[in-house]
């Protein structure tokens, strides 16, 4: 039997098979041959030692978290938006190594690799992390940042990310956001409509990242026209369970559009009727004016003398009893 280099002096010596990654390049290739240990200097500055652990399937919920600041939002990873992976993990388990920090001890906290992490949690897999201790939070969002430019984020979670830089003043307004994101005042709205908008609803969809703008600007319209007590309403239809599981049609997009429709109607069935109130029709001006709408009849006088009020209420009583 063959065996590399590397693994004889991991037997003879105890040394593991241990990568300095200078460039972008030389760490990608560490990772895919799954190198024991990886130096790599983080954000250009500081380098780091990251050392590949395995954790086993039955430990990875509560041996693992997600860095807090990940801008990808962990409740809509359902296996419709893990679709991509989640047969290839099934079938030969996780081939690229997520990126943590050690915390709290043995704990570990995913910085790159949360759809690779929910992917061995819907498969009952190994999952496999390279982890270093001593990295800082402006570092932990570097790398998280970038792990996040491999698979585009949806417009909610862009959303939520140019609502923090305009919370952190780092822009003015959408305009100066669309050109720092470099995209489109339109999608720059798109997105901060989706932000706006709660989780709740979103999570009724199979998957969040399928959710375009006409989508996103429908969904706040509708919402957003609801009051207080109708949303409360829609949060309770929505409790229920996801309202994608309930739709019995194959395919994202059939059932996304589905979702939407079924949206549509309980607004149409939660909003109140607005009152269109008539205008009054003088009958006698100054004097007498009345309001008609279909069976209901509102009649107002002034200036009417005793004698006219017993007349006209024996007249009333006469035609209606």
């Amino acid at each position: 039997m063959a065996i590399k280099t590397s693994e004889l002096n991991a037997l003879l010596f105890g040394k593991a098979d241990k990568r300095r990654a200078t460039t972008v390049l030389e760490a990608q290739k560490a990772v895919s041959e799954k190198a024991a240990v990886i130096e790599l200097a983080v954000a250009g500055e500081q380098t780091v030692e990251f050392q590949l652990i395995c954790v086993s399937a039955g430990e990875v919920v509560s041996r693992t978290s997600v860095f807090i600041e990940n801008a990808r939002e962990q409740s809509f990873l359902n296996e419709f938006a893990l679709s991509d992976i989640l047969v290839t993990f099934r079938e030969h388990g996780q081939q690229y190594p997520a990126v943590g920090r050690w915390v709290d001890g043995d704990k570990i906290e995913v910085l790159d690799g949360s759809r690779r992490r929910m992917a061995c949690i819907f498969t009952k897999k190994d999952f496999l992390i390279y982890v270093a201790s001593g990295i800082n939070s402006k570092h932990a969002k570097f790398l998280s940042d970038v792990a996040n430019a491999h698979k585009p984020l949806s417009l909610f979670e862009r959303g939520k990310e140019m609502q923090a830089m305009l919370h952190r003043k780092e822009v003015l307004d959408q305009k100066e956001l669309a050109k720092v994101c470099l995209c489109s005042e339109a999608l720059v709205s798109g997105a901060l409509k989706a932000a706006a908008l709660p989780l709740q609803l979103l999570q009724a969809y199979p998957s969040v990242d399928e959710l375009g703008r006409p989508t996103i600007v429908k969904l706040h319209r509708l919402f957003f026209s609801l009051s207080d007590d109708e949303k409360s309403q829609l949060f309770t239809k929505l409790e229920q369970e996801p309202l994608w599981e309930t739709v019995d049609l194959q395919g994202v997009s059939r059932i996304t559009r589905k979702v939407t429709i079924n949206i549509e109607q309980w607004h149409a069935s939660l909003k109140s009727p607005v009152e269109h109130t008539t205008s009054a029709v003088d009958l006698v001006k100054g004097r007498a004016n009345y309001r008609h709408k279909g069976d209901y009849l509102s009649i107002n006088l002034k200036k009417v003398s005793d004698v006219d009020v017993q007349a006209i209420l024996d007249f009333i009583q006469a035609q209606l009893a």
